[in-house]
């Protein structure tokens, strides 16, 4: 039995003595989803919930009285052998352990869908990352938005959402002004103005330009000319490092285009007769203040320009005109004002201020030999992805990016990141993988199959624990995607990995010598693949490989 059936099981068990009338609960009250955790101690069972605390006051009775009415009922729920009622109203659950066992054959025939389900079917979500501007490689903050916002698509889909994965690509504006200009001094042996970009990247693209096109120092505008070619130049590089990061786009937005066809001017048009619209010292305010925002923005400066907001606004417009129910807008650290911000301009726009999301990541810092990392080989003042990938691979960076709460600052130690023990933590899962894979291959060598299955014979303290973490990881992907945290997956695979090696050491799947092969063997595999399949299936939402030999 999951926690998934067994949340199930108690839910159904209080809609049934409400309809009774054995509870008098709103129906409105009634949790569609009951939360149920392991106890402190296994000797208090396997599994725990507190609903008949939480139900108490709606109820208008003593969460010991609902504690009862639920003991009786789940009593007779096949597979839970015994319910304890502790303290003021919680429920100690034990199940048997052929209910407990059948999880890894529900898992080994499941396959790469174990954890998936239908829960977000139907949602369009536009979750947009990364976003850098084309103006230098792509740096650290940018890496964790492409690990994260990636790894996020993956846990959505896994729940049934249909996502669209889009780079806003900034090409409007004053960075790119100072992009061109440092291009153009570049190639013309000059220093970087002191405004602009340095770094060798930059003397590669105009390098790269000037070959191209002999003669653009003594065209009419040569900075125009670098503008258009180095932002292309430049903007192909950011690709092709993220497709190598294994990150692919299904949508790259050009800033640009809401300016050249007009959107902005409609949209703005249309604003001031919305009446959440003013005009104030010669230029149009956006009432946001009437939305949370701290303070009303700018949309119209006194000069006629439009200020940066007016992209903003015009930018989710275009998004629910393509059809996006949610729109998740992942920005960094520096962006905390844009919280509130679109979430205004939503509402004024009449929107729903809900179908905005915006998620801030927090710094990370590389650190090797106990010292922070500050400089790029290439990009001169900031360390950039390839620099990561360079000295941990891919699948460290993106797993080390993802397992922390993005809301936080994070140091990666390059040197953890490149041991091949326990202590660096995509080799702790990675290497259970592969365990998995070394143990199923000296099965089939030994002559064990998983013919039978007898899932009352995993009975051993280790095999409970590692069925309870499995069982789990379906709860893990739900919470993840509805919290939009992936660093959940990455912290229950080392759970997942924790358990197994210790079911490793206790438990043998081959026989030993000249030991009969048995259905405890034939379980055992079972079992073994299913710790295999759970693990191959997360590293895959993280976007990392699950390899079959280390």
């Amino acid at each position: 039995m999951t926690p998934e059936e067994l949340s199930a099981a108690i839910t159904a068990c209080l809609k049934d003595a409400v309809d009774a009338g054995e509870l008098a609960v709103p129906a409105d009250a009634l949790p569609n989803e009951v939360r149920i955790e392991r106890p402190k101690s296994r000797d208090h069972g396997d599994w725990a919930t507190s609903i008949a605390l939480q139900l108490a006051k709606s109820a208008g009775v003593p969460p010991r009285k609902i504690a009862q009415i639920l003991q009786i009922r789940l009593a007779d729920i096949p597979g839970v052998s015994k319910v304890d009622i502790a303290g003021p109203g919680f429920l100690n659950i034990t199940v048997d352990a052929a209910a407990a066992g059948e999880l890894a054959k529900i898992i080994v025939e499941a396959g790469a869908n174990y954890g998936t389900n239908a829960s977000m079917a139907g949602t369009k979500i536009n979750l947009e990352f990364v976003s850098a501007n084309p103006t230098g490689p792509i740096h650290l903050g940018g890496t964790r938005w492409a690990a994260v916002g990636d790894s996020l698509a993956r846990i959505f889909e896994s729940q049934g959402a249909g996502v669209t994965r889009e780079y806003y690509f900034n090409d409007h504006g004053n960075q790119i002004d100072k992009f061109a200009r440092s291009l153009l001094a570049s190639a013309q042996g000059e220093p970087a103005p002191e405004d602009g970009y340095g770094g060798a990247y930059i003397e590669d693209i105009a390098q790269e330009i000037t070959a191209k096109n002999p003669g653009i120092l003594d065209s009419a505008d040569p900075q125009e000319g670098f503008r258009a070619q180095g932002v292309e130049l430049m903007f192909t590089a950011i690709k092709d490092s993220l497709h190598e990061f294994g990150v692919d786009f299904d949508v790259y937005f050009h800033e640009n285009s809401l300016f050249q066809d007009g959107a902005v001017e409609k949209l703005l048009e249309q604003l001031k007769g919305s009446g959440n619209m003013y005009f104030k010292d010669g230029a149009w305010w956006l009432n946001s203040t009437e939305y949370g925002d701290d303070k009303d923005r700018v949309v119209i400066k006194s000069d006629g320009n439009a200020a940066y907001i007016a992209g903003d606004i015009a930018y989710f417009k275009n998004k629910r005109d393509r059809g996006f129910d949610l729109c998740i807008y992942m920005l960094g650290a520096d962006h905390h004002g844009y919280v509130a911000r679109l979430k205004a301009a939503a509402a004024a726009m009449g929107d729903d201020a809900n179908r905005v999301e915006v998620l801030i990541g927090q710094m990370v810092n590389l650190v090797q030999d106990g010292k922070p990392v500050r400089m790029s080989k290439r990009a001169g003042t900031v360390v950039t992805m390839e620099d990561l990938v360079d000295v941990v691979g891919t699948d460290a960076a993106r797993y080390s990016l993802a397992r922390f709460s993005s809301d936080s600052n994070i140091d990666v130690d390059l040197d953890v990141l490149t041991k091949k023990s326990n202590e660096n933590p995509v080799f702790y899962v990675q290497y259970a993988h592969a365990r998995t894979a070394a143990v199923g291959r000296n099965a089939e060598a030994a002559g064990v199959e998983r013919t039978a299955f007898d899932a009352s014979l995993l009975t051993h303290a280790t095999e409970s624990e590692l069925l309870a973490v499995l069982g789990q990881y379906p709860g893990v992907l739900s919470q993840s995607a509805s919290f939009r945290e992936p660093h959940r997956v990455a912290r229950h695979l080392e759970v997942i990995a924790g358990a197994y090696h210790r079911w490793y050491d206790a438990c043998r799947v081959a026989p030993m010598g000249e030991e009969a092969i048995t259905d405890v063997n034939r379980t055992r595999l079972w079992l073994n693949d299913a710790v295999g399949q759970v693990l191959s299936n997360g590293l895959s939402l993280l976007g990392v490989s699950a390899p079959e030999r280390m």
